[in-house]
């Protein structure tokens, strides 16, 4: 018996997609000034999928016909002589111009079924797409996630324009093996480019192509999202090593994957994020036409499964722990691609956010440990290790040096000596020939997650230098135990305290095991965030905003931290 269709999923899909091409189609003849190359593609998709869908209220609507040929004019304006369309700060990209040649390419596929009210539509996106496939099939890209969007392009040509050489070009790219590790996350391991790029394009792959091991990358990876899914409906970023790592990511973008592959699979889990991350409404104007593109997407979902209370995982390749109950959501996180770099660098997990706590409306962001050591910035874990079930040690040593005068054959007599990067700064004092007098500061933290939070045994060693425990709770809640110094911030020296929103709270208690007492709130230069002298040198930061408590000191210090979640118990 076939599966049911889902009616109002369609019909959501359709209303998302009419708040868009509605006003375009109000106003027909209107230029698009402004509007760069993918969005003009993404308006011409919706547009057609509006006239194509009979739950849309601009189907059959020659008002939208008009609409998609006044953008694919400013589309077709957009393209340089070699194809690749002008606009943004990646000159000539291909990668790029394949994002927009995959909306231009599902319009074609949508156009050319519709008859011919969309004949000139047809006509025009043919044209685009036959100017941009020699560059795309020539053309390099600069990151992971680019091979994808350019093989679909690719293969979405070769869908509406069969050529021999486009699979030939996407085989090539695909022959240097997919990005996944053994964990279910893709090299840059970011949310954003998983559910926008990687996740879609080499879902389109699976199907062009009939290849099963794509489909099943792309399944690794929705089941490794199921832990990083955080209580408030984002997805975790801490460890990205895109854009998204300093900000929240929302699960919506996830909804189209998590469905079919529900569908397709019957997997109950998935069916269960699917409604999640539609809980909220449907706003992508972008999912009618995929309705239409991919009709499994509208049948109806399989019954959901309970999500497993408590659980825990560890994904040792990104060095990411997350333990969640009914009480609280923990994560704790040792991944920085900093220590191994020394560097503050595009494509690289810099967050120095090593734990998170959610408790129901109380939400601890950040625990981030600055310390004054050469400038050299906050504690990011160089090594993380599972000493235990839900037990973990993170570690870190810095280390910097003062130089001895050159040996006697490496001196010159004009001064002048090559430049050189010494980890910390450049010089032109030929750093490498020098005899050094290092000194070294080695922080440990152990955190032993637990069904309410976390305890933290944190231990600093080496030089006498000021460190501060920063914790950054969401704002919207009250602070009650710490003292206040200003500007949002707090202080905790003797006693515990406690963040609360509503019926929710976060208890927080340190406890000295060994060095001087705890700085108080007359000791504003501790009690800070240092983001380091890469952020500095240009006048820059990644420090967080929020409602920040500061436990610090001058160590060598041994302090232990309890983190407590409490909330009401459930109804029954």
């Amino acid at each position: 018996m076939p599966t049911p269709l889902d009616h109002e999923f369609v019909r959501s899909a359709a209303r998302a997609a009419d708040r868009l091409a509605a006003l375009l189609a109000a106003r027909p003849d209107e230029e698009p000034a402004g509007v760069p190359h993918r969005g003009l593609a993404r308006r011409v998709k919706t547009l057609v999928a509006a006239y194509r869908s009979p739950d849309s209220a601009l189907h059959g609507s020659g008002r939208a016909v008009a609409a998609a040929m006044t953008h694919l004019g400013a589309l077709r304006a957009a393209q340089t002589p070699t194809g690749l369309f002008a606009g943004g700060d990646n000159v000539q990209s291909p990668p790029d111009s394949a994002f927009t040649l995959n909306d231009v390419c599902d319009a074609h596929v949508l156009a050319a079924g519709a008859g011919p009210e969309l004949r000139d539509v047809t006509a025009a996106l043919a044209e685009i797409a036959g100017a941009a496939t020699g560059s795309l099939l020539t053309g390099g890209v600069h990151t992971p996630n680019h091979r994808w969007e350019l093989c679909a392009a690719l293969a979405r040509l070769h869908r509406s324009f069969p050529d021999d050489r486009l699979l030939d070009r996407v085989e090539e790219w695909l022959a240097e093996g997919v990005d996944i590790d053994a964990d279910g996350l893709y090299s840059e391991r970011s949310a954003n480019y998983a559910a926008h790029v990687s996740n879609p394009s080499l879902l389109l792959l699976a199907e062009v192509l009939g290849r099963a091991d794509l489909l099943y990358a792309v399944e690794r990876n929705l089941a490794t999202t199921l832990d990083l899914i955080r209580p408030d409906g984002t997805v975790e970023t801490v460890h990205s090593r895109r854009q998204d790592q300093n900000r929240p990511f929302p699960l919506a973008p996830y909804l189209p994957h998590y469905r079919l592959l529900a569908i397709r699979t019957g997997r109950g889990d998935f069916a269960r994020v699917a409604r999640l991350a539609a809980a909220g409404g449907i706003d992508d104007p972008g999912l009618l036409a995929e309705t239409l593109l991919t009709p499994d997407l509208c049948r109806a979902l399989p019954a959901p499964t309970a999500e497993p209370l408590p659980r825990d995982r560890y994904l040792t390749t990104a060095r990411l722990a997350a333990r969640a109950s009914a009480t609280a959501h923990t994560v704790v996180y040792g991944g920085s691609d900093v220590p191994g770099h020394r560097r503050i660098r595009s494509g690289l997990a810099c967050n120095p956010t090593f734990l998170r706590l959610f408790a129901g409306d109380a939400v601890l962001e950040a625990v981030r440990l600055s310390r004054g050591f050469f400038d050299l910035g906050p504690f990011r874990a160089a090594d993380m290790q599972q000493l235990a079930d839900n037990r973990y040690l993170l570690a870190e040593t810095l280390t910097a040096a003062y130089y001895q005068p050159l040996p006697t054959d490496q001196r010159r007599n004009d001064g002048v000596y090559r430049m050189a990067d010494e980890g910390r700064f450049s010089a032109a004092m030929a750093f490498p020939d020098r005899p050094r007098d290092e000194v070294s500061h080695t922080t440990r933290v152990e955190v032993d997650l637990r069904e309410d939070g976390a305890d933290l045994r944190i231990d600093i060693s080496g030089p006498r230098a000021p460190w501060a425990l920063e914790l950054t709770f969401r704002p919207g809640g009250v602070s009650e135990g710490a003292v206040p110094f200003g500007d949002g911030r707090w202080c905790l020296t003797t006693g515990p305290m406690t963040y609360r929103v509503g019926d929710d709270e976060i208890q927080v208690r340190a406890d000295i095991e060994a060095g001087e007492p705890l700085a108080g709130p007359d000791r504003s230069e501790v009690l800070r965030y240092d983001p380091g002298q890469d952020y500095t040198v240009g006048g820059g930061t990644d420090a967080t905003t929020g409602n920040r408590v500061y436990i610090g000191g001058l160590g060598p210090h041994t302090l232990t931290v309890a983190l407590r979640a409490r909330r009401p118990a459930p109804v029954v």
